[in-house]
């Protein structure tokens, strides 16, 4: 046993007085002369005897009240196990409550955040008005970091609201550490409120303090149900007007029933376009179809929903995609214009294709443009190689066709300048093309099946195609000896599509064959790029846009579809290209636009993390195995009670406190004294 107080165990010298009383009865004794007092003798004998048992027993009962009273004062409790969380004379104690969407679920005392909120209250209370307190939130606000004292920490408590915020477990201590350490206070506590996500608490990457002291403190809910939209993509990376296009849509069960006829619904700027149902097992996934047409062109706002209780920040999914009325192409000839593309890109409504003359280009247009078609250039320039890295720095796409006297050291440096593969030797050898990659994105949708005995292009002359090591080139068409006749690849943030025989019908006739105008056709809708849907709210997403305007320093701003809602974000210009840095700014999920001078230059749409859906929670035990197994020595798990929160920290903290118990005792030996002098004669 310890003292909180051990001066005011001086107070048990006290005990003295009541033993001087004993001891020296100051009543004054009057004699009495009997007769016969020889027949008294006996009964005065008796009298005596059970007068001092008497006095003894008050004696003790008055010594063990002054003893327990003064062992009251000095506020003895029994240590715990782990002494080094014994209260100190101030201390620092940081609150993190874990305000996610997951703390929505109810519990037996209601929500969890409301718990949670009543749980911070009763911590507080176990400390001294004179401790100081911190809040701190998934929100990680300017308010939160700093200490105040327990009136201003409780009013705090008051503001905190379901945030799509979400911090892992790891981070939250870390934040706590920061603030301990900079303000220097030796007794610190640090207690953590929270379902304790799995996907969250991420213990592993804690890193031991000892000189922190805490408690880990779930909450559990009663029922654990939600049923979510996971994510949604288009199959086709490019759209173009009258097309019938599938939205695929995974939806996810985090659930223990069963969901059956559940309805789906697709809007796109805001018509219903299409709708469909499903049945869902417990804790399974499925993966729909929403076909729609496009009709118009411009940016779409499409919105899918379900309906689920009681979590349901993630039964909507928001996503945005750009239909362009016009494909731009750009065709750079050595000497004519070919007509072969002429015939394939000016006489189809949904591309704007350009010829120019190789030497008579205008650099500046290039980022007009989508796709660049170098048509059998016998030499590449230095000024044409850096162009057009710029252009595939900005996401454009670049098919060539190389001319039948092709400098291969020219061609090289453009090669280089793009880090892919690059032509060769050429190959004298007639041969014909022998395989289709079928699965890539060119030729996904061209066949249904291939024969065996399908007529393919011929080649009688054709460029070898060199793959360095690490090399992500695809191979699209292959020849009979397994060589490259056309491949796809990666080019800075722009694609290439590279062939190795020319434009023309004396190398191959590819020119002429039935497979020449789907593969351009594909190569020229592709070049619009595979666009992001939807991003993330509440995080700092990178996005491009802009691509064909340059910017200066000019000023952007993401505005809001359908609320009064603005902000200026963070923007750096390379060349031609536009990059946005949202920096966290947008928190709401929902539609946006991106506005310079009130022109709309591209739609946006944001959701909430999905990784706050998955309902999968540690239980005490994992949470107090994981803490013993990393040294978390300084740390406990609370555990259910029957006491309150106040009363288990103070026990936690400071050992079990004895106080009310000697205070009990001193009452209880008091009323032993009074009845034993009244009934005991």
């Amino acid at each position: 046993m310890e003292f909180v107080n051990p001066l005011f165990l001086y107070g048990l010298a006290a005990i003295a007085i009541p033993i001087v009383i004993h001891l020296f009865n100051f009543r004054r004794f009057r004699k009495v002369y009997f007769t016969n007092v020889r027949f008294l003798e006996e009964l005065q004998q008796k009298t005596q005897k059970q007068s001092q048992i008497r006095h003894l027993l008050a004696l003790l009962m008055r010594i063990l009240a002054i003893a327990s009273l003064a062992l009251a004062f000095a506020q003895p409790y029994i240590p715990t196990s782990d002494a080094s969380m014994k209260q100190q004379a101030r201390n620092a104690v940081s609150i993190y409550i874990d305000n996610s969407f997951s703390m929505g679920l109810t519990s037996s005392q209601g929500a969890l955040l409301d718990e949670a909120l009543g749980k911070a209250r009763e911590v507080a209370m176990a400390y001294g008005t004179t401790d100081v307190f911190q809040l701190l939130t998934n929100d990680f606000q300017g308010v939160h970091q700093r200490f105040v004292n327990r009136q201003e920490f409780l009013q705090l408590l008051d503001e905190v609201e379901i945030s799509p915020a979400r911090k892992m477990i790891s981070e939250v201590m870390h934040r706590q550490a920061d603030l301990f350490h900079e303000n220097r206070y030796e007794s610190r506590i640090a207690c953590l409120i929270s379902d304790f996500q799995k996907n969250i608490t991420d213990v592993d990457q804690i890193k031991p303090d000892t000189t922190i002291n805490g408690f880990l403190i779930p909450v559990e809910a009663i029922e654990k149900s939600n049923l979510y939209i996971d994510s949604a993509w288009f199959d086709a990376p490019a759209f173009r007007l009258g097309q019938l296009i599938k939205l695929n849509v995974k939806i996810k069960s985090a659930s223990d029933q069963d969901f059956e006829k559940v309805p789906v619904k697709l809007t796109i700027n805001g018509q219903q376009r299409a709708i469909t149902s499903f049945d869902l097992n417990a804790g399974k996934e499925i993966e729909l179809e929403l076909p729609f047409t496009i009709y118009e062109s411009g940016i779409q706002y499409g919105t899918l929903e379900i309906t689920d209780f009681p979590i349901t920040y993630d039964d909507l999914l928001y996503f945005t995609f750009d239909v362009k009325e016009l494909i731009p192409i750009l065709a750079i000839n050595a000497d004519e214009e070919s007509l072969y593309l002429n015939s394939l890109f000016q006489n189809d409504s949904s591309f704007f294709f350009q010829n120019e003359a190789e030497n008579r280009l205008d650099y500046s247009s290039f980022s007009r443009y989508n796709l660049i078609i170098l048509n059998g250039l016998n030499k590449i320039s230095s000024g044409l190689t850096i162009e057009l890295n710029k252009f595939a720095e900005t996401g454009g796409s670049i098919a060539i066709f190389p001319g039948e006297e092709a400098d291969i050291d020219s061609y090289r440096q453009l090669f280089i300048s793009l880090n892919t593969s690059f032509l060769a030797d050429k190959i004298t050898s007639d041969t014909r093309v022998a395989g289709i990659n079928t699965l890539s994105s060119i030729y996904d949708d061209v066949f249904e099946s291939v024969q065996e005995n399908i007529d393919l292009p011929k080649v009688t002359s054709y460029y070898l195609i060199r793959r360095p090591t690490g090399s992500m080139m695809e191979n699209q068409l292959d020849l009979l000896n397994g060589d490259i006749f056309m491949g796809s690849e990666p080019a800075v943030n722009g694609m290439l599509y590279l062939f190795a025989v020319p434009l023309n019908h004396e190398w191959s006739n590819f020119v002429k064959h039935a497979m020449f105008v789907p593969t351009l056709y594909k190569i020229g809708l592709l070049s619009q790029g595979a666009s992001v849907i939807y991003h993330t709210a509440g995080e700092n997403e990178r996005i491009t846009i802009n691509k064909s305007q340059s910017v200066g320093d000019q000023i952007f701003k993401i505005r809001s579809t359908n609320k009064d809602f603005e902000v200026i974000p963070e923007i750096r210009s390379l060349f031609s290209q536009t990059e946005i840095f949202t920096q966290n700014q947008i928190k709401e999920a929902g539609h946006y636009k991106v506005v310079y001078n009130d022109e709309t230059l591209a739609g946006l749409a944001f959701n909430y993390n999905r990784k706050e859906s998955d309902l999968d929670f540690y239980s005490r035990a994992d949470l107090a195995k994981m803490v013993t197994d990393i040294g978390l020595t300084h740390f406990q798990v609370i555990k259910p009670t029957d006491k309150s929160l106040t009363e288990v920290i103070d026990e936690l903290s400071a050992g079990i406190k004895l106080t009310k118990l000697f205070i009990s005792l001193a009452l209880a030996f008091l009323l032993g004294e009074i009845l034993l002098l009244r009934f005991l004669k």
